[in-house]
């Protein structure tokens, strides 16, 4: 495929969901993360667990999961898809008061899973600001990325 030609656009600038249906089904896993960065107080809450709304790295992984699975709700050409698998990480890093965010999403199918991943990691550290906004609203989401996708026609991909 000719990377300067966009998938979802047609030579006459019309958006379209990309028509999928000669696509060869494969195992497709795509990993995304993020971090939150926040006040020391903010993260005293985060790895004491002493937020009143409850644990926070629990609620987030449980938004994480249900974003992915939401994903196409969300992203107008995003295909609907049927995930074998969707796991969250968190990585508590005291030394900048911050969080990292890992997802992991699996399908056999006949499109990419990597923005399942992408929106599991975002809504996760949405959560995350929601939960201890009250101590901190100057928290920072940043770094959200693709770190790892594999299947399909283009193969694998490892950020560096």
């Amino acid at each position: 495929m000719d990377q300067e030609k966009l998938s979802h656009v047609d030579e006459d600038g019309r958006l379209s969901m990309v028509d999928v249906t000669g696509k060869a089904p494969t195992q497709r896993v795509a990993v995304a993360r993020g971090r939150v960065a926040m006040s020391p107080a903010a993260f005293a809450q985060l790895s004491e667990n002493r937020s009143a709304k409850g644990n926070i790295l629990e609620c987030a992984r449980l938004a994480g999961i249900m974003a992915a699975k939401k994903t196409a709700e969300m992203i107008p050409l995003c295909h609907p898809l049927m995930l074998t698998h969707v796991a969250l990480d968190f990585f508590p890093d005291p030394d900048d008061n911050a969080v990292d965010i890992e997802a992991a999403v699996k399908t056999t199918g006949q499109t990419g899973v990597e923005m399942e991943a992408l929106c599991a990691v975002s809504v996760a550290a949405l959560t995350v600001y929601d939960m201890l906004k009250a101590v901190d609203k100057t928290m920072r989401i940043t770094d959200i990325r693709l770190a790892h996708k594999s299947g399909g026609k283009s193969g694998v991909f490892q950020a560096g």
